[in-house]
């Protein structure tokens, strides 16, 4: 018998970029495209995060990307194995209109994270042209899905070893200069692809979204974590997004947000589960908690 938040599969899609597919029927009915869930690795684990990339009957599924601790416990997971919780689906969903010929990027975990939103805008009437990045080809993933759900895809690469050589971006800019036109764009990734992109499309008054990838904490509103400003006022991620008007947003501010913590992640990094739990009482005569 499958039990609650139970991964039934897991495929490492490319280096570091894991596919879990987890049973919870509540969430695989009721999740939307740009919708996101909470995990919990463990009974002291960090809440993570994860955009839904897909759903099916009573299971869904999500792209991780290992990079710090958390993520790593969750990777460290195997095909069988429990979640300790999941909760979802949160935020808002994306905005699916028929807006006509439609722009979308996506990096790293976003390549997976646009994928039930290049689907809906498909699916509603748009022409869809997805725009996927990665370090190099080795670290793409899910081209295929994305090039059934879209009318083009660009691929950028920072070695150039597969497409063109940059980021997304650096395709937008010269899609744009080709005289490619669109009426909407989104993109999910890394903070800077996102704010360089709602930056080049501004000037061309293309309305642009973003999925604002924030520090949580209890992701229903309650902790003000993931708090940016938006237009100049305060908003939360978690529950007014995770998307809003790039060409709103607060970049310098958000990014000095996520640095908050980086000297704590690297530190529990490296005396975190993965290290002999023995060795550092041994050299730091410390039960280590």
């Amino acid at each position: 018998m499958i039990k609650m938040y139970q991964i039934v599969d897991k495929i490492e899609e490319a280096p570091n970029v894991h596919r879990l597919i987890i049973h919870e029927p509540m969430i695989a009915e009721k999740a939307q495209p740009g919708q996101f869930v909470i995990i919990m690795s463990d009974e002291k684990g960090e809440r993570v995060p994860m955009s839904i990339a897909s759903t099916e009957k009573n299971t869904f599924t999500i792209f991780l990307l290992e990079l710090g601790i958390s993520s790593a416990k969750i990777a460290n997971l195997k095909k069988g194995d429990d979640l300790y919780c999941v909760v979802g689906p949160l935020g808002m969903p994306s905005k699916i209109e028929n807006y006509g010929r439609v722009v979308l990027g996506g990096g790293c975990y976003g390549i997976g994270a646009i994928y039930p939103i290049a689907k809906a805008l498909k699916e509603a009437g748009n022409h869809v042209t997805s725009i996927l990045e990665a370090r190099n080809k080795y670290l793409l993933y899910y081209q295929k899905e994305l090039e059934a759900v879209s009318d083009e895809v660009y691929i950028a690469t920072s070695d150039g070893s597969v497409g063109t050589k940059g980021h997304v971006q650096d395709v937008l800019v010269n899609l744009i200069r080709d005289d490619h036109q669109y009426d909407h764009a989104k993109f999910i990734g890394c903070t800077y692809m996102m704010m360089n992109c709602a930056h080049i499309t501004h000037p061309y008054k293309i309305p642009t979204m973003v999925s604002l990838n924030t520090i949580m904490l209890d992701a229903t509103g309650m902790c003000g974590c993931c708090r940016v400003t938006v237009d100049g006022d305060t908003k939360f991620a978690c529950v007014d997004g995770p998307e809003f008007d790039g060409h709103l947003v607060n970049w310098n501010e958000l990014m000095m947000r996520k640095k908050s913590y980086h000297e704590e992640e690297m530190i529990s990094y490296q005396t975190g589960p993965h290290v002999c739990r023995a060795l550092l009482e041994i050299n730091f005569g410390e039960n280590i908690e």
